[in-house]
């Protein structure tokens, strides 16, 4: 199985963790993710992102179980916003993602830039 790209575990475990109602142990986390990663390489990540302060986490006998803090569509935005920022071709970025959007996509993104 191929690698994942740097830090789009990071990102699958966020959405996972936007898309639980309420917290969520590491196991029952593990199995919303595809591809089969170890359970310590999620407990790894969510130990790291309690230390960016995205997720809170409470003892559960002796385990944790997770939940996002953040607003994920803010969290995501901001990150595309960074790499727009550092990219010499923005306007070329721009492009190439739109290109990749799927109908329902492009739909959305039409209503909000026609939107008020």
């Amino acid at each position: 199985m191929p690698r994942r790209q740097l830090g789009q575990l990071e990102a699958e475990v966020l959405a996972a963790l936007a898309a639980a109602d309420g917290f969520v142990t590491t196991a029952r986390l593990r199995d919303r993710l595809s591809g089969d990663p170890a359970y310590t390489t999620v407990n790894t990540i969510l130990f790291r992102l309690h230390d960016k302060g995205l997720v809170v986490r409470e003892r559960s006998g002796r385990r944790f179980r997770y939940r996002l803090v953040v607003d994920e569509s803010k969290l995501v935005a901001g990150r595309m916003r960074d790499q727009l920022r550092v990219a010499s071709d923005p306007a070329g970025v721009l492009a190439q993602f739109v290109r990749t959007l799927n109908a329902d996509e492009t739909a959305a993104l039409r209503e909000l830039l026609d939107g008020p």
